[in-house]
């Protein structure tokens, strides 16, 4: 449904971007000696080598159009950070392409999920090794085998897309990201109790802070739709997070702004080598209305039970439409639609439905019944 995707990672690059970008423009704490500060913390995992060739651009003349890949990564490496008895894998968890017109003044985001199943080309690792090509993988194994730029080189694969960018955001960064801010406020509609991995949350709106938010955001067992629920909750505790970021609570703090752009800094892996690189992003989409932007999923649907990659998700052709409308710097929906189909849910293993497709019906048309079952299916609380 387009609730799903509307809310969503847009929020992962407002934060990003926006923060960065009032802190180049000065805050009262801005110094030279603390942008090399956050410098010093942005990861970088390399430039992209690309499978496809760049647009070309000119000196004069319009601008081409982005298409930056966001990626939120659980590395679970870190101090505390194995709460669900999972390894250290460094899988993405969450990808969306991100298609910014040519123009800057609209935006739309396509979200990939982990279990689709597809083609990786071949990769380098970070240690110079190559990695094989292979068909029929995990979509989040191309982070945990060769990091960002393998998953690039996998998207530009999969839709014929040249990526500009890449910017990766560990969730194991949340801890201190949330706690800086004086935690986040999350709808949990029924409790969370899961003992297999250790993760029990009561029901009711908490503000959640340290282990609670690293436990919301990780948790998959709490709803049918497993992953697919998952980046759903994972979306709405980003968004109520770039809230509490651009609140006057934490803009109006210079201590607390810099102790969350610290923490934000600490997370992020991209190819956008400064602080400044990422200011002069925000910049380019200065005129872009963060209310206009649309997600989508991916067209997609659970393997049938019997099947042996049942448990996974299969990427539909009508994917293609999708990708076509990015090449052409076309927007996500035709506005002179005159119907379309009602909206679907997404595909789990005891649902093998096909997920919302571009031609679906806007938002604000979406039945509130429909938009409350969606909220139940995916452990969200119903929309006021």
């Amino acid at each position: 449904m387009r609730t799903e995707t509307r809310s969503g990672t847009r929020t992962v690059v407002l934060t990003v971007v926006v923060t960065m970008l009032f802190l180049a423009v000065g805050t009262g704490i801005g110094s030279w000696a603390f942008y090399s500060h956050l410098n010093r913390n942005l990861g970088s995992g390399g430039d992209i080598n690309h499978l496809l060739d760049e647009p070309e651009t000119e000196d004069e003349g319009p601008k081409q159009p982005l298409n930056i890949l966001i990626l939120g990564t659980d590395g679970r490496d870190c101090d505390g950070c194995s709460i669900d008895g999972e390894g250290g894998s460094g899988g993405s968890d969450s990808t969306i392409l991100l298609h910014v017109s040519a123009d800057r003044t609209s935006a739309y985001g396509v979200s990939i999920p982990r279990d689709a199943l597809v083609d990786r080309p071949e990769c380098t690792a970070a240690d110079g090794t190559t990695i094989p090509e292979a068909s029929g993988v995990m979509w989040n194994e191309a982070y945990a085998v060769g990091g960002p730029i393998c998953t690039a080189r996998q998207t530009e694969l999969l839709t014929g897309i040249p990526i500009d960018h890449y910017i990766a955001l560990d969730f194991a960064g949340f801890r201190g990201m949330v706690d800086a801010v004086g935690g986040v406020t999350i709808c949990i509609p029924e409790a969370i109790d899961d003992e297999e991995h250790n993760i029990f949350l009561p029901a009711g709106t908490h503000n959640l802070r340290g282990k609670q938010a690293l436990d919301y955001v990780r948790n998959r067992s709490s709803t049918p739709n497993a992953d697919l629920g998952r980046m759903r909750r994972q979306q709405y505790f980003l968004t109520a997070l770039a809230t509490k970021v651009l609140s006057a609570g934490t803009l109006t703090r210079p201590r607390r702004l810099a102790t969350f752009a610290t923490e934000l800094s600490k997370s992020i892996t991209t190819d956008i080598g400064s602080v400044a690189g990422l200011a002069d992003l925000a910049g380019e989409m200065r005129s872009l209305d963060p209310s206009s932007i649309e997600f989508e999923t991916v067209p997609n649907r659970a393997y049938p039970a019997g099947d042996p990659n049942w448990g996974r998700l299969e990427i539909l052709p009508a994917a293609d439409e999708l990708w076509a409308r990015m090449l052409d710097d076309r927007p996500l929906h035709d506005t002179t639609a005159s119907a379309a189909p009602s909206p679907t849910t997404s595909a789990t293993p005891g649902n093998p439905e096909v997920s919302a497709s571009p031609d679906e019906v806007p938002a604000d048309s979406v039945s509130p019944e429909d938009q409350e079952k969606d909220a139940a299916d995916n452990g969200l609380c119903s929309p006021a």
